[in-house]
């Protein structure tokens, strides 16, 4: 199945996905502000906690996608669907990501994504993951 934008928000995220997917961290740059956080909604985890800013790109994306082969992983969308209220368009996805780790350990993992979008930047994006596949990924259970 191919997700198609109904609106320019919708455009926004799967053009973010598709960045975000080829693992050009410079370019994902402009889809955020100073003020955009990026929070995974995980306990305990590598990558944890709230992300603001370029601190986005520089101490978290930077490390978690050099944990993978370049370009990897590669986000396939699945769903989406969205509402504007009060200037701001909430974006919801349901996707996977798949990809291998620089030794070679295939990742596939299921998300949701929550996004903020005004003014054609991200504003607030919350990521939601299956959290028991990603601490057996990296060895914590």
């Amino acid at each position: 199945m191919t997700v198609t934008a109904a609106n320019a928000a919708e455009q926004l995220v799967l053009d973010f996905f598709v960045v975000l997917s080829s693992g050009d961290l410079e370019t994902l740059r402009g889809f955020y502000h100073e003020a955009s956080v990026w929070e995974p909604k995980v306990k305990d985890i590598p990558g944890a906690g709230r992300h603001v800013g370029m601190a986005i790109i520089d101490e978290f994306l930077a490390p978690v996608r050099g944990m993978f082969k370049p370009g990897d992983p590669k986000v396939h969308v699945h769903a989406m669907f969205s509402q504007t209220k009060d200037g701001v368009t909430w974006v919801c996805v349901e996707s996977n990501s798949t990809g291998e780790s620089i030794e070679g350990k295939h990742y596939s993992n299921d998300y949701c994504w929550v996004f903020e979008i005004a003014n054609g930047k991200i504003d607030a994006m919350r990521e939601y993951m299956d959290s028991l596949y990603t601490a057996k990924w990296f060895g914590m259970v």
